[in-house]
């Protein structure tokens, strides 16, 4: 047998005379009225105490420090002035006593109810600052040492007074807080206790609500329901007939109006999908350096330290080129001559560096020097044909850049290749590259990966390789005009 719940008869016809959306309305109001008593409840009184329990805490640990600092430090800096490490004027002891003092009275100026040990405090610091500018006198008069050791007994002595009353200070500071964690438990109790009240008198009327109108709603729910299934199955030609229920007539219009946009949202996802992969492009790309940072600056040192002050200032130079045109004030394009200037300086670092197995050439036309490129293109491919070319043929090896231009049915195009004489590719590894597995050849990988991102086209990038005599890496791209 099912339990009905009883609702009054006035109520009931309230609800079902009243229309959903103020029945709705109504219901989340008193809802939310009812939940947000104990939130409010909640964080005013952990304001509270919050507020408070820190105010103990930081007097607490703020006397704390200047006990240490009383004990410390103000007898080791007079020790150091008796005992001739450093002159009275140079010594330290009056600027500690100000800091003391100034903590002294931020403490005071917040709540606390021990300010009259802090009053005994500042005394006794009058008394210590006396006794402090007496043996100042007395050195300066040229007293003999050991009443200079006198006096500096009874700062000893002043000092332990001062540590002896934060001390109080402290204790005092720590009874309160806890009389103030029982206060605290105790309004967590009661906290507790009105919450659970509020929870079961939400539930009832949440039940109360969930009664009254679910019948109301159910049968216009369901038309949605099946409009929306549709939907979900790839029906974008579905419609819902407007509903009986006036609440509803603006939800099923704009269910039909998302039929229609449902197209328009896929291609915009499409979009967003491809900046965001340009955005994790652009991550990947800030992570092609770093090593030749390490060894750039490496050399540098080994340079210097040889007194090669000429090839120190070439690198150097050359250095500052490199990242200049790198961050390009964070543009994307840079024209044509900067970038094959970013690999000129690129390839001067490294024939410093490996200047026993490393030449290169440069060549492009003129035309092109102004044309806009992508920024970062041709520099890991550069970067491939040393590590994976010359380096590994251990012998004289020699990188050729070239630029030129070609126009093809009125669309202007720049073509590169930059060619080794390295140790080549093998077949097989040639395959897994044009595959474009990233773990075979990243720079190769992420060129290719922001051709297709940004200029939106495949088949700009190809590699021929014959083992044992070298590599060449062709590149097309067509002049933007755009950008």
């Amino acid at each position: 047998m099912k339990t009905r719940i009883k609702i009054p008869d006035k109520i009931r016809s309230f609800f079902i005379s009243a229309s959903i959306m103020d029945t709705i309305k109504t219901s989340h109001f008193v809802i939310i009225l009812l939940l947000l008593v104990p939130l409010i409840l909640i964080i005013t009184v952990s304001l509270v105490n919050t507020i408070s329990y820190n105010r103990l805490i930081t007097n607490v640990e703020k006397a704390n420090r200047l006990n240490q600092i009383v004990q410390t430090d103000i007898t080791n800096e007079l020790w150091n002035v008796v005992a001739g490490n450093k002159s009275f004027d140079e010594g330290r002891q009056y600027l500690i006593i100000d800091d003391i003092r100034s903590q002294i009275m931020d403490i005071s100026a917040g709540e606390t109810q021990n300010r009259h040990l802090l009053e005994v405090v500042n005394r006794a610091l009058d008394t210590l600052n006396r006794n402090i500018d007496l043996l100042g006198r007395q050195m300066r008069q040229r007293f003999p040492v050991i009443e200079n050791e006198r006096m500096l007994d009874e700062i000893r002595g002043m000092t332990v007074l001062v540590s002896d009353v934060l001390q109080d200070f402290i204790v005092l500071e720590i009874e309160s807080t806890a009389i103030q964690n029982d206060r605290i438990q105790t309004r967590a109790i009661i906290i507790l206790i009105a919450e659970c009240i509020i929870i079961v008198i939400t539930l009832l009327f949440s039940f109360f609500v969930q009664a009254s109108v679910s019948k109301s709603v159910n049968n216009s729910i369901s038309s949605l329901v099946a409009l929306s299934g549709s939907i979900a199955k790839g029906d974008l030609d579905a419609r819902a007939e407007a509903p009986r229920v006036q609440e509803l007539e603006t939800l099923t219009q704009d269910l039909n109006i998302m039929a229609g946009k449902i197209k328009t949202l896929i291609d915009e996802n499409i979009r967003e999908q491809k900046n965001l992969q340009k955005s994790e492009m652009k991550a990947l790309q800030a992570q092609i350096t770093p090593h030749f940072l390490y060894n750039t600056l490496d050399s540098i040192v080994w340079l210097a330290e040889g007194n090669k002050n000429e090839q120190v200032i070439s690198i150097t130079r050359a250095f500052s080129d490199f990242f200049r045109i790198s961050l390009s004030r964070g543009n994307e394009w840079v024209q044509v001559q900067n970038e094959l200037k970013h690999i000129e300086s690129y390839l001067t670092i490294q024939k410093i560096r490996y200047r026993d197995i490393l030449d290169y050439s440069i060549e492009y036309e003129k035309e092109m020097k102004q044309k806009m490129i992508l920024k970062l293109l041709l520099q890991p491919l550069v970067e491939n044909a040393l590590y994976h070319g010359i380096k590994n043929k251990r012998e004289g090896g020699l990188i050729k850049v070239r630029g030129w231009m070609e126009l093809e049915e009125e669309t202007e195009w720049l073509l590169f290749s930059i060619e080794d004489n390295g140790i080549g590719i093998t077949k097989e590894q040639l395959e897994v590259i044009r595959m474009q597995d990233s773990a075979s050849s990243y720079g190769l990988f992420n060129v290719s990966k922001r051709l297709e991102l940004y200029y939106n086209m495949t088949g700009l990038l190809d590699i021929q390789s014959t083992y044992d005599k070298g590599t060449k890496v062709s590149l097309r791209i067509p002049v933007v005009n755009h950008v």
